[in-house]
């Protein structure tokens, strides 16, 4: 159970509970993750459509980086973008004499190189389903989630693979691997029909009306199931769902407070590990009224301090004129 590890920028910042709450749990179920040395951006999205050679020689270093280390032949990518980008690059790599050329030739200038099919890439809830298993998860769970409706939203991206040798681990249209994966912690799962549909990604920094309609409907769908929190894979829909829910409401004059956690801090939850050791707290739409209806305890956020004229820091001063 050893696995090269790419946590990706965003479980570096604004998806750092991701990240702790991932390490956390990773212990108890047998998983050994070693992250991948000096690792870099996977480019995201927009980079691609600008320069091809270079977006994919970027997530390539990543993938030459990894394979150095040969204790283990496969990476996992928490984050859906990271996934999708780390397993498109080798993919492509593998079918494209013609890219892998061009990039292994970028690559060459920092003494690496990657061959296509090298390494297997994948995403963090198909190792846990599918390497641990749903029975060894359920024989760990020491404080089930009894009584709490959850909501599953994967998000548009870890499960629909288009490119070459692009098989999914979960059904494209209606997955339910983590439906199976918190039932197995013992929440009640909703029947949520929007669970495969997209966030909006970055649509609300181009058009907020797009961008806050595709936040709504989801929000809305999920209070209309009834359900008590929305539990994603993905830093980009925690982003959000969460951060943007509150833009959101002013938006269209509504008041939703839905709380939106990562699906490792309620399988840390699950296995007794407190609240403040898997990053719950951090998140905008408070998560606490919710978890108390399990009997989770979660700290008070620190307030957010603002600096006052006096604290402010200093102008830097100009130079004399001569």
């Amino acid at each position: 159970m050893k696995y090269h590890y790419y946590p990706g920028c965003s479980l570096e910042k604004n998806a750092a509970s991701y990240n702790i709450s991932t390490l956390a749990i990773a212990k108890p179920l047998g998983m050994e993750f070693v992250e991948v040395d000096d690792w870099n951006c996977c480019g995201a999205t927009e980079y691609i459509s600008l320069n091809l050679t270079a977006a994919y020689a970027l997530v390539a270093r990543n993938l030459a980086l990894a394979s150095k280390n040969t204790e283990s032949n496969q990476i996992v990518a928490p984050c859906s973008a990271c996934y999708l980008n780390l397993r498109k690059c080798d993919s492509y790599m593998t079918e494209s004499t013609d890219l892998a050329d061009k990039v292994n030739t970028a690559l060459a200038a920092g003494g690496l190189s990657y061959k296509g099919g090298t390494l297997k890439v994948r995403h963090l809830l198909d190792v846990i389903v599918n390497d641990i298993g749903y029975d060894a998860i359920a024989a760990k769970v020491t404080k089930p989630l009894k009584g709490l409706r959850i909501a599953p939203y994967y998000g548009c991206m870890i499960v629909r693979p288009i490119f070459s040798g692009g098989s999914s681990f979960d059904d494209t249209e209606y997955p339910k691997t983590l439906d199976k994966l918190l039932k197995t912690l013992g929440a009640e799962v909703i029947d949520f029909p929007l669970k495969a549909h997209c966030c909006g990604g970055h649509m609300t920094q181009i058009s907020e009306a797009t961008g806050y309609e595709l936040i709504r409907q989801l929000v809305k769908g999920a209070t209309d199931y009834k359900a008590d929190l929305m539990v994603t894979l993905c830093p980009m829909c925690q982003l959000n769902l969460d951060a943007f829910q509150g833009p959101m409401n002013m938006y269209f004059n509504t008041n939703y407070k839905m709380p939106v956690l990562y699906f490792t801090q309620m399988i840390g939850l699950a296995l007794g590990i407190g609240a403040a050791e898997l990053g719950i707290g951090s998140e905008l739409v408070d998560a606490r009224p919710a978890l108390s209806k399990i009997g989770v305890e979660v700290p008070e956020p620190e307030p957010i301090k603002v600096r006052t004229p006096k604290e402010a820091l200093p102008m830097p001063s100009l130079p004399e004129e001569k």
